[in-house]
């Protein structure tokens, strides 16, 4: 029984995090059709974030609150990665809807851009411009409509970027004077600390959970309820919906398809921020954190049916499970009396790296009889 347990909750845990960081990939490939490479650069760039965040907390005056420091960096690496994706929207993937290979291309060449810049240039400069980027994109937000009409809107807005990017100065000079190792934080691994309520494990059936994997068992638990709450009850997720299932009806209907684009870009990439939140929990930070992932981002949506949240769920958990027995070769406690040359293979594969390759191996397999996945994508989206 405990074998069993401790089975479940290590692909659970497994699954969470893969969950966690595929279910920005499976909005943005799933309903959008855009295969985004630099997914795994914007879960990069979120853990990146987190690890910013940490250095601002320990500053003398945020140092009674520093063990809070979690709850805040989950909505400032949505909003960096966020930004970034509607940035990435709007300069490059609107201009390749529907040529999913040109796409593919321009995404990876992002990624390599964004993990040149994370390795050349110091964190101070890279977090100034990230701040000067989200207030850019965000003061038009907050100020009335009126001002954003007529013939001052152009000065409005061109001030709004000069105070974003005088603000984003001033960042990137405090922290480069204040937190040196900002500056110093290039190309090397970071490493981010789990506050003091995150440290150890709860006891339970001679069982010892961690405290940082059951913490991102309820991130990801709260993002999919998140996700589908607005999906489904939201004006705006049913726009979204709308616009994935017949986009030239949903523009006749008066629907801001562009705008729809925008938002459903950048929620699939802050989502992304938020998954290098939970990576940065788990090991170091560098720029190839995200690239670890990218691959079973996609056999997570793809296996659980491009489009389709509850099987993204389902397979993230599967291959949790699957990655678990094999890997940390439970099979073979399973079935003491496995036979010699299954045995051997068994233990061949019980490791991490080799248990993956088994996993995606059977997920190509799976896939050989039913190539639309777990569950297919069902209506006008698929006759389009």
């Amino acid at each position: 029984m405990e074998l069993l347990f401790e089975s479940l909750f290590n692909g659970v845990a497994i699954g969470s995090v893969l969950l966690m960081a595929a279910l920005g990939l499976a909005i943005v490939f799933g309903l959008m059709g855009v295969i985004n490479l630099a997914h795994g650069e914007l879960i990069m760039l979120g853990a990146y974030t987190t690890y910013v965040v940490q250095l601002i907390f320990k500053l003398p005056f945020l140092a009674p609150v520093y063990n809070a420091y979690v709850l805040v960096a989950i909505p400032c690496a949505f909003a960096v990665s966020g930004v970034i994706g509607i940035l990435l929207e709007r300069t490059v993937i609107r201009r390749l809807y529907g040529n999913p290979l040109e796409t593919l291309l321009a995404t990876w060449g992002v990624s390599l851009i964004l993990q040149q810049f994370v390795r050349s240039v110091p964190l101070a400069y890279a977090a100034g411009m990230v701040v000067f980027l989200v207030l850019g994109f965000s003061l038009p937000l907050f100020l009335p409509t009126p001002l954003l009409e007529g013939r001052q809107s152009r000065l409005v807005r061109s001030g709004g970027w000069a105070v974003s990017a005088l603000i984003g100065v001033l960042c990137a000079g405090g922290l480069a004077s204040q937190i040196s190792r900002i500056a110093r934080a290039t190309s090397r691994n970071v490493d981010v600390t789990a506050p003091k309520w995150m440290r150890g494990g709860l006891e339970w059936m001679d069982l010892t959970f961690p405290v940082p994997r059951l913490v991102i068992i309820v991130m990801t638990f709260i993002a999919v309820v998140g996700v589908i709450w607005f999906l489904n009850r939201s004006v705006w997720g049913v726009r979204i919906r709308a616009v994935t299932q017949n986009r030239s009806m949903s523009d006749c209907l008066g629907i801001p398809t562009d705008t729809v684009d925008v938002l459903t870009f950048g929620i699939g990439s802050g989502l992304a921020g938020v998954a290098g939140v939970a990576v940065s929990l788990l090991g170091s930070v560098g720029p190839n954190v995200g690239t670890s992932y990218i691959v079973g981002c996609f056999m997570v949506v793809v296996l659980g049916g491009v489009g389709n949240l509850l099987g993204t769920v389902l397979a993230s958990f599967a291959i949790g499970l699957l990655t678990d027995l094999i890997g940390a070769g439970r099979l073979l406690t399973i079935w003491p009396d496995m036979p010699g040359p299954l045995a051997s293979g068994v233990e061949f594969f019980a490791t991490t790296s080799m248990a993956q390759v088994m996993v995606f191996a059977l997920i190509v397999v799976f896939l050989q009889f039913r190539p639309a996945g777990l569950f297919p994508q069902k209506g006008r989206m698929v006759e389009a």
